[in-house]
């Protein structure tokens, strides 16, 4: 079964074109080196939850949007080996102060499947 990496990041609105414009070139770099697909996801109906809420967990400011990621690929092993790839690329070593969202509140992990239709 497909191995799934999942993100989740506070992007402020007046830097969402740039975010876009960004992840568009980082779903190129994914899928170049062999990740099956690469989504991100703008939050639309992200309620402020009573305990936890992806608002809470990025600490989402009044002029922020939530965006949800995730890449899919054929293994962990395959994911292990593109992700190396990736962080290799130029486009990686990008200075944190210069990236359109606040690298510091992002959240990330890798998931194994346990259902897919």
């Amino acid at each position: 079964m497909s191995y799934v990496d999942g993100f989740v990041v506070p992007v402020p609105k007046r830097k969402l074109e740039d975010y876009k414009k960004l992840s568009q070139q980082a779903a190129k770099l994914w899928k170049e080196h062999g990740a099956l697909e690469y989504v991100e996801a703008v939050g639309d109906d992200v309620p402020m939850g009573k305990v936890t809420s992806f608002p809470q967990a990025v600490k989402l400011e009044p002029d922020e949007v939530v965006v949800f990621s995730w890449i899919v690929y054929k293994s962990k092993e395959d994911r292990d080996r593109i992700n190396k790839e990736v962080m290799e690329d130029p486009m990686m070593k990008a200075d944190p102060s210069t990236w359109p969202f606040d690298g510091k509140r992002m959240f990330m992990g890798g998931f194994a499947p346990i259902v897919g239709l």
